[in-house]
């Protein structure tokens, strides 16, 4: 994805920081706790681009002391009313307002892939103690299940992409913590792991999740809605999931690495 490109679908969600509270997934808290790679109480971690605060809240209650930056203030702002007791700060990835070697671990939940690590990386490695830890986390469909398998297809890579995936997650983010131009490596070999999660849902529920998706949300109108309606149309058309609730195979897949 060239960088326009990349900024375009990163600014994306802010226009739709309300659906993203109430239809984005959380984390699976044994994929928290394996990325922080130690005991959380007490832990300082930064929960970096961190949203509405999906993530923010699976941390507080596996123990962490969290710190939330987010660069959109229509994210902050339904953080901030989800997690009142939660430091939360205007910033970004690229300019983190943290001092440094000020936390333990750097967390970043479904929004990694967005950073400019040429610039992200060295901010990342500032506020980091020697030793610490920079964490990826995304919630990925299981698509080894027939019916999950079949909405990827349908569905497209706008709205369920390479990412998205348990098939292609692990080769998709495998570089994530590294400079796509080239430069100092700051952090040590990456290490992942995926565990199970899940999501009740709705054939609604799992349209208006799907239409929080960067891609979708920068999609001409018209386009947006055939998508969506194809969708429906698959989740109309399979026993799962064309009555009443379900639960959605997912799992929270995570990229862990060292500073150096």
């Amino acid at each position: 994805m060239k960088q326009d490109e990349r900024l375009l679908h990163a600014s994306s969600f802010g226009a739709a920081a309300t659906a993203y509270a109430a239809h984005r997934p959380d984390y699976a808290q044994a994929a928290v706790r394996w990325a922080l790679d130690e005991p959380a109480p007490g832990l300082r971690v930064l929960d970096l681009g961190a949203g509405t605060g999906k993530l923010t809240a699976t941390l507080v209650a596996v123990g962490a002391d969290v710190t939330a930056v987010e660069p959109d203030p229509a994210m902050l702002t339904e953080l901030r009313r989800a997690l009142p007791d939660v430091r939360a700060l205007p910033g970004s990835a690229e300019a983190i307002p943290l001092p440094d070697a000020s936390v333990d671990a750097v967390v970043a939940g479904n929004a990694m892939h967005w950073f400019d690590m040429a610039v992200a990386g060295p901010e990342i490695a500032r506020v980091l103690v020697p030793g610490g830890i920079l964490a990826g986390l995304w919630n990925v469909m299981d698509d080894r299940v027939d019916w999950v398998a079949g909405l990827a297809r349908v569905s497209g890579s706008a709205a369920i992409g390479p990412r998205d995936t348990l098939a292609s997650w692990r080769a998709e983010t495998a570089d994530a913590h590294l400079p796509k131009t080239g430069g100092a490596a700051r952090f040590g070999s990456p290490e992942q792991a995926e565990f199970p999660h899940g999501q009740r849902r709705t054939a609604d529920s799992l349209v208006a999740t799907l239409a929080t998706r960067a891609g979708m949300l920068v999609m001409p109108e018209q386009e947006h809605e055939i998508a969506l309606a194809r969708i429906r149309a698959f989740l109309a058309s399979k026993p799962e999931t064309a009555d009443g609730e379900f639960t959605l195979p997912m799992l929270t897949c995570v990229l862990r690495v060292r500073r150096l």
